[in-house]
């Protein structure tokens, strides 16, 4: 049996969920398979530092974090310098990691750990193929390491970046970021309607909700039409609490209102929406799209997000709202010009015909295949000399 090591970091639920999805896939086809959160692995300091600082980033100083998202996109020297540190401290728990348990492929699913496991490889600290799933729709530099042996990422756009930058585009496959197998049956159009609504909207802001959410429901309470509205506000127990006190005092008799906290059947409720309004974080993006449902962008965070958000609109799948106010006009054309909301999920189903969890398992296996060949051959030696320089850098 092949085995295999899923590597992802908490900076957000995406990269934890395409793990954890592509881990149900390879299982389901026979392989061993073990995740584990780079960070908590190898330094618990370290997690919290960039884990942790993440959310706090991304939610509090947005425009900071914008900042060095593209600083780090075009790396320099100083960049490059942080990640020859982080290396050295991974490395002493990772590399043990990774050569007592002898995996046959290593995928990982976080552009740090990426970097990181590139370099790792690029000093002969391990000779195992590496994977990297690439889970926002723009590629990022800090995923660009020679070393790295295949890259799977959500659509030919994407890909066409990467050739853009230098990568080979053999080493490319456009087979869509993994995504939890609830999401792969799409009974949208099956859903039961519900009378005298003129339509349902999914209203989230990721596992973490946001703080531009209570504007966003206030907004859609203005709506002319009789709709129903799903909220939900992920882990975020504060604006949970404000949006359930805002529609008691904003009840509206036109609307059919249902606030929830984390829930595990986002599926179920994309199945029963007509529209989701979301920031756009790659597995929300993703899920949205095989599922058929539009999105309309009010808010989202700077860098990856942004460029998803980009990808979206030019692609025809969703419409970004500059104002969070003007969500009431937006639904109620929306809903008066229904034809819209059709395309783009025409749009959307096109691009989900692309993606293939299946092409992604085989992928695998042929990796696993020419490392098996490989290794029939006198295996590299690490060279101890790259190592210390990696330590001393």
């Amino acid at each position: 049996m092949s085995k295999v090591f899923i590597f992802t970091a908490s900076t957000g639920a995406g990269h934890n969920l395409a793990a954890q999805s592509l881990k149900e896939s390879l299982v389901d086809t026979g392989f061993q398979t073990e995740v584990y959160d780079a960070f908590k692995e190898t330094n618990i300091t370290l997690d919290r530092l960039i884990t942790k600082g993440y959310q706090q980033m991304v939610v509090n100083v947005p425009k900071l974090y914008e900042q060095m998202y593209n600083q780090f996109n075009n790396m320099n020297h100083f960049q490059q310098g942080i990640f020859q540190v982080l290396t050295k401290v991974m490395n002493p728990d990772i590399v043990p990691l990774i050569n007592s348990g002898k995996p046959d492929l290593i995928i990982t699913t976080h552009p740090f750990v990426t970097n990181v496991l590139g370099t790792l490889k690029e000093h002969n600290a391990f000779d195992v193929p590496v994977l990297s799933i690439v889970t926002d729709y723009k590629i990022h530099t800090l995923y660009l390491k020679k070393m790295i042996d295949a890259y799977v990422v959500g659509s030919d756009y994407t890909k066409q970046t990467m050739v853009e930058k230098g990568v080979a585009e053999e080493i490319i496959y456009p087979y869509g970021i993994p995504i939890r197998q609830t999401f792969l049956t799409n009974n949208h159009l099956e859903r039961k309607e519900i009378s005298d609504v003129a339509g349902t909207i999914l209203l989230m802001a990721g596992s973490l909700g946001s703080k531009q959410m209570e504007k966003a429901f206030s907004s859609l309470l203005k709506v002319k039409e009789k709709i129903r509205i799903i909220v939900v506000c992920g882990n975020n127990a504060k604006i949970e609490k404000e949006i359930k006190s805002l529609y008691a005092r904003e009840m509206d008799d036109d609307k059919i209102v249902e606030i929830h906290g984390f829930v595990n059947n986002v599926s179920e409720l994309m199945d029963q929406s007509d529209a989701i309004i979301s920031k756009p974080g790659g597995l929300t993006t993703t899920e949205a799209i095989v599922k058929n449902i539009p999105m309309i962008i009010p808010f989202y965070y700077p860098g990856q997000e942004e460029e998803n958000a980009d990808y979206l609109v030019d692609g025809g799948m969703a419409i970004k709202v500059d104002k969070i106010k003007d969500l009431t006009s937006m639904v109620d054309f929306l809903f008066e010009n229904k034809y819209i909301i059709k395309r783009m999920s025409e749009n959307m189903s096109e691009e989900a015909q692309k993606r293939s969890m299946s092409k992604t398992i085989e992928l695998c296996k042929n990796l696993i295949a020419a490392y098996t060949t490989r290794k029939a051959l006198p295996e590299p030696q690490p060279d101890p000399y790259k190592i210390k320089e990696i330590e001393d850098h």
